[in-house]
């Protein structure tokens, strides 16, 4: 502990002395303080002083001579004129550097207290605890005799089990060389962006939809077209040239439409017209709470449809697992992509996952948290009945885990007024209409999206009890 504490110490003064170096309070060929004056000033010990002189010496802040003061080294002098050392404004960035620091800024806060509706977010609960444990144990045991890099697509044992998963959960019919472990489906996003789209490349994009996904786009040189939907999903009455159309066909994000099969089929017809590839985003095709999951686009057209899932709806946001499903004829580029930007996923979640998968344990973890989120959508939509009945529309609810509640008569210019009031009562409110292109008119009503897998059923009762509060006061 002392030690740490002398090390802390030493640090601080290797920084004022660069400070006073870089002001120009200190200029070459100057004398510092013995060490022994340094450290009455400082209150440390001379030898932590001494260390600390060694390390600016090491470095060329310093020249330290026997029996003589520590005197600053030639070419540190400030020339005239120049600002103080800063980092406040990068120099020399890439035009992908500017293209990304232009795009808005997430929006940041603390979770609400009392009910917090924020989507994409899970009970910890609900984690497998005992099944991934058990999963890793085994993991861990198999360990090779030599720790090596992997197939940057992925491990082939994983592959092996998504692909047997795929083809029954799902009904997607691919090989394991099709398929590439990601940190995530947003890596995934990334890595269609930078293959698929060229500096001005226009791209189909949902109106509203996922903004992380236009931002990859974009930033990648990309020029968003956005195309509206309605409760059928995509309107692909007009879809006009572009590179690729990223569209969330089991659940449209946010409005929680289904795309109609005639509407797939159109879809698909526009791709082979326009030499396209379609991105279809599942990420939360596993929720359907009526019927079966719709099945994927992929199923339809195999060459067209670069399949994108992911465990952040079914595991955990955290895990950043997630593993696309490539035409063959991409196999290669995505890749080695991948090998350039973190060589591949790490090898021992993804021996974990496999193990999950082989034993079964993931498809009864799934079976399992299916029927949780089924009875919290059912709790959360019984509340807005009973508080809110004829003052709000609730749409797509039918899959997925959230719903889109529009509140009846209230205008959209009261949103941030209504969101900071529920934030006050511990309420988190996230609105619809920053999901909608800023080029394109947005709803008249105020829309809130109401996530409710990562909270309980009581919570869930009274945060729509509070909001229909607060909802009161503002009709």
């Amino acid at each position: 502990m002392v030690q740490l504490e002398q090390d802390g110490i030493a640090r601080r003064i290797i920084a004022a002395i660069k400070e006073q170096i870089h002001s120009g309070a200190y200029r070459p060929g100057d004398r510092l303080p013995s060490t022994r004056a340094f450290a009455a000033e400082w209150g440390a010990s001379r030898t932590t002083v001494t260390a600390a002189y060694n390390q600016l010496d090491a470095e060329g802040y310093l020249i330290i001579r026997h029996g003589a003061r520590a005197i600053v080294a030639p070419g540190l002098e400030r020339a005239s004129g120049e600002a103080r050392v800063s980092t406040a404004s990068p120099r020399n960035l890439s035009a992908f550097a500017r293209r990304l620091l232009a795009l808005p800024a997430p929006a940041e806060g603390q979770p609400a207290k009392l009910a917090d509706f924020r989507y994409g977010e899970l009970s910890g609960a609900d984690f497998p605890v005992l099944a991934w444990r058990r999963a890793s144990n085994k993991a861990i045991l198999r360990r090779a005799a030599r720790l090596r890099y992997g197939d940057p697509q992925g491990s082939s044992v994983l592959r092996n089990a998504l692909q047997a998963y795929l083809w029954r959960a799902r009904g997607i019919s691919c090989t394991p060389d099709q398929i590439v472990i990601v940190n995530g489906s947003q890596q995934g996003l990334d890595l269609c962006a930078r293959l698929l789209l060229d500096l001005g490349d226009p791209f189909v994009i949902e109106n509203p939809g996922y903004p992380l996904a236009r931002h990859a786009f974009v930033a990648a040189g990309g020029v968003a077209v956005p195309i509206a939907v309605d409760a059928d999903g995509l309107r692909t009455d007009k879809l006009p040239p572009a590179r690729l159309a990223y569209v969330t066909p089991s659940h449209q994000f946010p409005l929680g439409g289904v795309l109609s099969a005639t509407r797939r089929r159109s879809l698909l017809a526009w791709a082979a017209g326009a030499g396209a590839y379609v991105v279809e985003d599942d990420y939360d095709g596993e929720y359907r709470h009526d019927i079966s999951p719709i099945p994927p686009l992929q199923a339809l057209d195999a060459d067209a449809v670069i399949y994108v899932g992911t465990l952040s709806k079914t595991l955990s946001p955290t895990l950043r697992l997630g593993y696309l499903v490539v035409p063959t004829s991409l196999r290669r580029a995505f890749s080695e992509a991948k090998r350039l930007t973190d060589r591949h996923a790490p090898m021992l979640e993804q021996d974990v996952l496999a193990e999950l998968l082989a034993s079964g344990a993931y498809e009864r973890h799934v079976r399992g948290i299916r029927r949780k989120n089924a009875e919290r959508r059912q709790v959360l939509l019984h509340a807005l009945t009973d508080y809110l009945g004829q003052a709000v529309t609730v749409a797509g609810a039918e899959t997925g885990l959230h719903v889109v509640a529009w509140m009846n008569g209230i205008g959209a210019e009261r949103e941030a007024a209504i969101i900071a009031a529920a934030r006050d009562a511990g309420i988190g409110l996230y609105p619809v209409s920053p999901l909608y292109d800023q080029s394109e008119p947005r709803p008249e009503t105020a829309g809130f999206i109401l996530g409710y897998a990562g909270l309980d059923a009581e919570a869930l009762r009274r945060g729509v009890a509070v909001l229909a509060t607060i909802l009161a006061e503002h009709r």
